[in-house]
């Protein structure tokens, strides 16, 4: 296999032009559906493949604050942007103090609420748990918690996130459970079963767990592919759109932006992609009205995990 310095040589260098000469797509802010907040980098564990290479020393992104959501939040009210989610990822969400308050923030604002974790031990801290317990209490289905389980078996789970880092998992997914919370499970397409037959296995998990997700509705069980830059992709041309039947609209970047803070900013920034935290390319101010520009797709994520891959991180 390629490495990534070997991959991709010569191509994703301009952000209007591929290396055939050929005019490079570009994605519009055209449905705007979720507004992301990364809530820092720093993360229980460390992962084999993570893609933003969350660690418990990671602080490149450091912790969001709810007057920071807030802020954000009244910008959505200004730009009529009608998005209907709020969404929180990290590093882990919960090693930030102010998750649950954040979380409050969007609910009280009257969004849907996503918050991505490992559901393991910092979100089963007993100050934690009782906030989270009134959000449920109060706000129900409007939250939901979305697990990284990367596979239905413990053995490859843990390969990916440590030793017993599945059965903490589903600890915290079993309490999550028995508050009448509302769930949803990320997994990862990399090994060598189909997308039906993991789907199929995750149902019979769930089954047994009694976790009310449906492991066939990609919304709730959701599946994603590889973000490997050591492949070789195609870069995405204006011609793509009709070659591959697909419309600009179907990609993440049509839907979403992510607010970030970087270690010694004064102010958050906005960045096109929840995917590409680190690349300068893709940060469009630190306003919602600076980030309504269109996106360049130049990147091999573009490519292979949102045009080619077909995925998006919201609901």
């Amino acid at each position: 296999m390629k490495d990534v310095v070997e991959a991709n040589q010569g191509k994703f260098l301009d952000p209007v032009w591929t290396a055939k000469g050929d005019r490079r797509a570009t994605v519009a802010l055209s449905k705007p559906e979720t507004l992301w907040f990364n809530t820092g980098t720093l993360c229980n564990i460390t992962c084999a493949n993570c893609y933003i290479e969350s660690s418990p020393h990671n602080d490149r992104l450091v912790y969001t604050t709810r007057s920071e959501v807030e802020d954000y939040i009244q910008q959505l009210d200004a730009r009529s942007w009608n998005v209907r989610e709020i969404a929180f990822t990290g590093g882990e969400p919960f090693m930030n103090p102010e998750m649950v308050g954040m979380a409050e923030a969007g609910l009280l604002a009257g969004y849907d609420v996503l918050i991505l974790t490992n559901a393991m031990r910092p979100m089963m801290r007993k100050r934690i748990q009782a906030g989270l317990v009134d959000l449920i209490e109060r706000f129900g289905k409007k939250l939901t918690f979305r697990v990284s389980l990367d596979h239905w078996s413990a053995q490859i789970h843990n390969a990916e996130r440590g030793t017993e880092a599945f059965e903490r998992a589903l600890e915290g997914m079993r309490w999550l459970r028995d508050r009448g919370a509302s769930m949803a499970v990320a997994g990862r397409v990399e090994w060598a079963e189909s997308e039906v037959q993991a789907r199929q296995s995750y149902g019979r998990m769930f089954e047994r767990e009694g976790f009310p997700i449906d492991a066939m509705n990609p919304g709730q069980t959701v599946l994603f592919p590889e973000m490997d830059e050591s492949v070789e992709v195609p870069e995405i041309t204006t011609d793509c759109w009709g070659i591959l039947n697909k419309h600009p609209d179907s990609v993440m970047c049509a839907s979403s932006r992510m607010v970030v803070k970087r270690k010694g900013a004064e102010r958050p920034t906005v960045l096109a992609c929840t995917l590409l935290p680190y690349d300068e390319q893709f940060e469009m101010g630190e306003t919602l009205a600076e980030a309504e520009g269109d996106v360049s797709l130049n990147h091999p994520h573009c490519a292979k995990f949102c045009v080619l891959g077909g995925a998006s991180c919201s609901a």
